[in-house]
């Protein structure tokens, strides 16, 4: 199963459909949002490509409300979790949070095959050990809107566990 991970598109609506359309013309069929998404607004573009979208807040809030709507009136196609997110796609346990020291902290834990995180606008896939003796994947998408860095999503194929980072 491939998925398109994307983080801090800070109400930048265009260049999130774009990675969406781009990842789906691509085989992705869900799309993870690490956060910093803001606006309920912001997600209705890249929801028009029709790819489940698994959704969380960041430290850059917005309107929970506004999105906990729009996840409603989404009818299942956008999950909206609030702070993090654990979950079951492609048989793999991800877990999502916003900032990438606790996207490491969790990969160090052993208890996820990838962990999803955004804040730092820097794009990475990397393996971390972790204390079961193994490693985890810790990926960043980096920032879809482009603020002080180029604009960036990852490409992750759950099935092979490799993620190519992509530029807009």
């Amino acid at each position: 199963m491939k998925v398109c991970i994307v983080s801090d598109s800070h109400d930048r609506a265009d260049p999130l459909a774009q990675a969406v359309r781009e990842a789906k013309a691509q085989g992705a069929e869900a799309v993870i949002h690490c956060g910093d998404l803001i606006g309920a607004q912001t997600i209705k573009p890249a929801l028009a490509a029709g790819l489940p979208v698994h959704a969380i807040h960041g430290n850059n809030i917005g309107d929970p409300q506004a999105m906990h709507l729009q996840s409603f009136m989404s009818r299942g196609q956008l999950q909206y979790y609030g702070p993090d997110a654990r979950l079951d796609l492609g048989g793999r346990s991800i877990f999502v949070v916003h900032y990438d020291s606790h996207g490491y902290a969790f990969a160090c834990t052993g208890e996820f095959d990838l962990i999803c995180c955004g804040h730092s606008h820097q794009a990475e896939a990397r393996q971390v050990p972790n204390v079961k003796g193994g490693k985890s994947w810790l990926v960043n998408p980096g920032t879809v809107a482009g603020l002080s860095a180029p604009m960036t999503w990852i490409l992750g194929d759950l099935d092979a566990m490799s993620f190519e980072i992509k530029t807009l």
